[in-house]
């Protein structure tokens, strides 16, 4: 900014203000041939022109070749002010005549007030006019600089006019030794304001960013113990607010990993020390290489073979890595092979388990993927149901979708503890037991599956009443059941 004004308030000075008191002077003069050529109030408009912007105005009736004035302004010869002779009248006449019929140029007076040398500006012969504009290079000391207008008039009643004006220049030179003087004042004043500026707003900017790049540092070193309280600029509060809402959410991942490593660790154990203890068993005391304690080590065995697929899938679906291969399938014949499997729970251990339809319902759906999502809803009911261990699967089906629900009448799930339930690692009950079927990552493994579909799911449950886990696909045709 320093240097745009310095260049346009010194080195162009000049050129606009020349620029500019050329343009008033035509316009003056415009308004004086107007006049003249109303013939109303001449005199006036002259003298008022002439004193309210330093000018001398003579016209005259150049229609013979002795010219006759006709007005001439009040403001004549002021200190400075070009004086016109007849002989300067009669070659400004013969410029003006030899450009097209006006004629500008700037005029400097000099201390001895040397005379004009018109030969120069006429040009060696007559046929050669000069330069519309050109001026006059008088390379004496200057003392004024005065600006001549000429231009010559045809008026209605075949007269000619010659209409010759003198504004007085003022000296450029001060003008520009002030504005030096006023732009090294300001330069410095803004010079000093800028750098103080600058530092109080580095200040501001570069104190929390270096606050915050030490708490990065430090949450990088898994300390999530730190909080980030930036303030300033909004940019910096916002950056501010966005690490806390990630400090706070790596703290939980990180609490929910250690977790998880519990959790896998005692189940994982669980089904290795039985099935070490019982291979111990039957081979230190005779007899006991019982059908009966095979099947536990088969059993266990199989646990933990689930175990391990559990995690891996989860991963998996994490990951991106599994794809869904979709077909149309019927969704109730699905869900009753499912209920197959629950054959030796439901003659052995008492469970309940229903499944109420009134229709065969076909989707398009991975088939695979949806059987692992109702298997695995029906072992966390398994897990959780009441002491009259029943649990319910019902099939609602409508015109565009089919709605599956399975109900428990378990501990249910507090409403702190129902958001969560669906995040990876979470664990409503942190009590370490060995459950009937399942492995604890179930709900994950449902909802990855579920938004690889674009499945609306959900949860309803009240504590002590049981839960309700649901989720609903768009359903292609529906058929009658056989009665």
């Amino acid at each position: 900014m320093l240097i745009f004004l310095w260049v346009f308030q010194t080195v162009f000075l000049e050129t606009c203000y020349t620029f500019i008191k050329q343009h008033q002077v035509r316009t003056y003069a415009s308004q004086i041939i107007e006049s003249i050529e109303s013939g109303k109030n001449t005199t006036d408009t002259i003298n008022n022109l002439s004193r309210e912007n330093e000018m001398s105005v003579y016209v005259y009736d150049s229609t013979d070749e002795i010219m006759m004035q006709k007005y001439s302004s009040e403001f004549n010869n002021p200190a400075g002010m070009f004086e016109f002779d007849t002989q300067s009248v009669y070659e400004y006449y013969r410029l003006a005549k030899r450009s097209g019929g006006h004629y500008t140029t700037n005029y400097f007076k000099s201390e001895d007030n040397a005379e004009i040398d018109f030969d120069s500006l006429l040009g060696s012969t007559n046929d050669e006019a000069p330069p519309m504009g050109g001026g006059i290079n008088n390379h004496h000391p200057k003392k004024a600089e005065n600006l001549i207008f000429a231009e010559i008039i045809n008026l209605s009643d075949d007269t000619e006019c010659f209409v010759l004006i003198s504004a007085l220049v003022s000296p450029v030179s001060s003008v520009i030794s002030t504005l030096h003087m006023q732009l090294a004042i300001v330069s410095i004043v803004f010079l000093i304001f800028s750098i103080v500026l600058s530092v109080i707003v580095a200040r501001r900017i570069s104190k929390p960013l270096g606050e915050i790049n030490t708490g990065v540092k430090e949450l990088a070193k898994q300390n999530y113990n730190l909080e980030f309280n930036s303030s300033g600029y909004l940019e910096v509060k916002e950056l501010s607010d966005t690490l806390n809402v990630t400090r706070m959410e790596l703290q939980n991942v990180e609490n929910l990993r250690q977790e998880l490593i519990a959790n896998i660790s005692h189940d994982l154990r669980t089904p290795l020390t039985m099935i070490t203890g019982y291979a111990e068993v039957m081979r230190d005391l005779p007899g006991e290489n019982t059908p009966e304690n095979v099947q536990v080590i088969i059993d266990e065995s199989n646990r933990l073979t689930n175990l391990v697929n559990d995690m891996l899938d989860l991963s998996k679906l994490q990951a991106g890595a599994i794809e869904i291969e979709r077909e149309e399938f019927s969704l109730t014949n699905s869900i009753n092979e499912i209920f197959t499997r629950y054959t030796k729970l439901i003659e052995q251990d008492g469970y309940d388990i229903k499944f109420i339809t009134d229709r065969n319902a076909y989707v398009y759906a991975d088939q695979i993927k949806i059987g692992q999502v109702i298997y695995n809803f029906i072992n966390n009911a398994v897990n959780h149901c009441g002491e009259d261990k029943a649990i319910i699967v019902t099939q609602k089906t409508s015109e565009k979708r089919v709605r599956v629900e399975v109900t428990d009448h378990g501990e249910g799930i507090s409403d702190e503890k129902l958001q969560n339930i669906w995040d990876r690692y979470y664990k409503v009950d942190k009590t370490h037991k060995r459950g009937v079927i399942g492995t604890g990552l179930g709900l994950s493994i449902v909802k990855n599956i579920l938004d690889l579909h674009g499945a609306r799911y959900g949860v309803k449950s009240k504590v002590g009443s049981g839960s309700t886990f649901w989720f609903e696909l768009d359903v292609t045709r529906t058929e009658k059941l056989n009665s």
